[in-house]
């Protein structure tokens, strides 16, 4: 256990500094995704029926095809092609793009828990379709979202493993690296392991209470 513990200290350095690359690359994937997720949310509810079905065309495309392989196909299939993206960047498109249409499932069903008379008294009121949806539908959808959008930001934290593929040097990738160096595999992923679980247990804190500030009696996802 003495041996283990001296051997988390000597690596942790680097462990923490992959650490620190899975935070930063985790929030540019969120925002990215949450950004993104909205416009496809609001599109598929209230944009006309030739966008809706090519909104929807490209979430159920993008669902149905591995995280893993979408980063591939931007990463290498792109670079293939001529445009060579370095490997931080991929990973922030394509973890973006992944989390995104997810996002977008969880806004849609938000706006739609949204009783319709409020558009119709936004519109009766002299509103335009889009700032009706901008100033009153928006701001409660994304109260409504917070739950079941905070599931998809913390798995996105452990979801940015998959950039160990194209050399990015997150968490993982050090935690490999180390245990290479060392011939200690083990210990090196177990400290990765223990990391990771510290991260998700404050991003899932920070979450719940965001939550909680955020939120208002009967307006509820699902009531």
């Amino acid at each position: 256990m003495v041996e283990f513990l001296n051997y988390a200290i000597e690596i942790m350095p680097d462990m923490l500094a992959g650490a620190w690359i899975t935070v930063q690359l985790s929030i540019v994937c969120i925002s990215v995704g949450i950004v993104f997720g909205m416009v496809l949310g609001v599109a598929r509810v209230y944009a006309n029926t030739v966008v809706f079905w090519i909104v929807t065309a490209y979430v159920e495309f993008l669902r149905g095809t591995p995280c893993l392989l979408q980063l591939f196909f931007i990463y290498y299939g792109l670079g293939d092609m001529g445009l060579l993206l370095k490997p931080v960047l991929a990973a922030g498109i394509a973890l973006g793009i992944n989390t995104s249409v997810y996002q977008a499932e969880y806004f849609r069903g938000a706006i739609q828990t949204i009783k319709p008379g409020q558009m119709i008294a936004a519109r009766a009121m002299g509103l335009s379709k889009w700032r009706a949806v901008r100033y009153v539908i928006l701001p409660q959808a994304l109260r409504l979202v917070i739950p079941s959008s905070s599931n998809e930001i913390i798995y996105m934290f452990k979801y940015t493993s998959v950039a160990f593929a194209v050399g990015v040097p997150e968490l993982l990738a050090q935690a490999d690296l180390t245990g290479a160096m060392n011939f200690r595999y083990f210990e090196s992923y177990l400290v990765a392991a223990v990391i990771y679980t510290i991260m998700v247990f404050i991003v899932a804190k920070l979450l719940h209470i965001i939550e909680k500030k955020s939120y208002i009696p009967g307006l509820q996802l699902g009531q």
